[in-house]
């Protein structure tokens, strides 16, 4: 049997501004701190169910530590380290507790360079008591702080190389599957969006020509239950005298978005809502062309394009 990834885990940021950073993620963003260890901050959003979904650190500059990927078995873990290492990429093996709240993994980057990590066991830590949703099937209490998000959602991954080399790498090696993308024809694929779960995509790579670097990350996704939580949330932002784009709506994925960056690190967050599911088995690709564009991009709204062509390095 195959190995397969089971879900978006968590991603690890580094912020040359500690403080703003933690302030903006926790109190302006709402998500909870599950520990600190080291001085790295692990945190998650109040349906989020694993020890966490992000972490911050501090470090020179702003950059991605790694992205994870929980598998569905746990012996897939050490699959996917046979597998990758014979398709030539290099794996490193992660210890249990090297990094807080998880179990033995591996990480590897992309041919892209973009930093995978992917593991099984992690812990479902329980919050005290003060935080602590009455219901069972949530881990803290919705609404305490800040534009408060559900769960984490998708990382969107921007390169200087050939996108459609990466999502064939992405589909051919960890199993995703390609729900919809963006033809250029003679310019070639600029952007495809792939997931693991119904989910419309768990992750997108797009391209970025003039990118200093091959990894870079366009953005990560918090999800909230409905649009209007994302109006909630940009009273909250703009309150703090934080700068966004949107809102809006794509035509690609039908969701409608707000992107705002952390002011510590500059990396940009996209707060996330509708959309839809997928659950057909033989579902074909949405192909959007250059005629489409616009739509694909921005179905209505602020342009989602104009206001987000930089990005940061992961």
């Amino acid at each position: 049997m195959l190995p397969e990834i089971a879900k978006l885990g968590h991603i690890a940021l580094i912020t040359p501004d500690f403080k703003k950073s933690l302030w903006f993620f926790s109190e302006v963003l709402g998500l909870e701190v599950t520990e600190v260890v080291d001085g790295t901050h692990y945190l998650r959003a109040w349906g989020d169910f694993e020890h966490h979904t992000m972490s911050l650190k501090q470090g020179e500059k702003s950059k991605v530590d790694h992205i994870g990927w929980r598998t569905k078995r746990p012996e897939d873990v050490e699959k996917y380290a046979e597998l990758l290492a014979e398709a030539g990429a290099d794996v490193k093996w992660i210890e249990a507790g090297q990094e807080a709240g998880q179990g033995r993994a591996i990480r590897f980057k992309l041919p892209s360079e973009h930093p995978f990590e992917i593991y099984y066991e992690m812990e479902k830590t329980q919050p005290d008591q003060d935080r602590k949703s009455v219901l069972k099937n949530q881990t803290y209490k919705a609404w305490r702080k800040g534009a408060s998000p559900r769960r984490i959602d998708h990382v969107n991954l921007a390169t200087s190389q050939n996108p459609a080399v990466i999502h064939k790498w992405l589909i051919d090696n960890l199993g995703f599957k390609m729900r919809e993308y963006i033809d250029l024809g003679n310019a070639g694929v600029m952007a495809g969006w792939l997931s693991v779960t119904p989910l419309v995509h768990d992750i997108a790579v797009v391209s970025e020509p003039n990118a200093e670097t091959p990894n870079r990350l366009h953005h990560l996704a918090y999800w909230f239950d409905n649009a209007q939580d994302i109006l909630r949330a940009a009273d909250i932002l703009s309150e703090e005298g934080l700068k966004f784009v949107g809102p809006g709506k794509h035509g690609a994925s039908q969701a409608i978005y707000l992107y705002v960056k952390d002011p510590g690190s500059g990396h940009r967050v996209k707060l996330f809502s509708n959309g839809y599911l997928i659950f057909e088995p033989d579902w074909e690709p949405i192909r959007w062309t250059v005629e489409d564009l616009d739509v694909g991009m921005t179905y209505w709204g602020q342009d989602a394009v104009a206001g987000n062509q930089d990005s940061t390095e992961a």
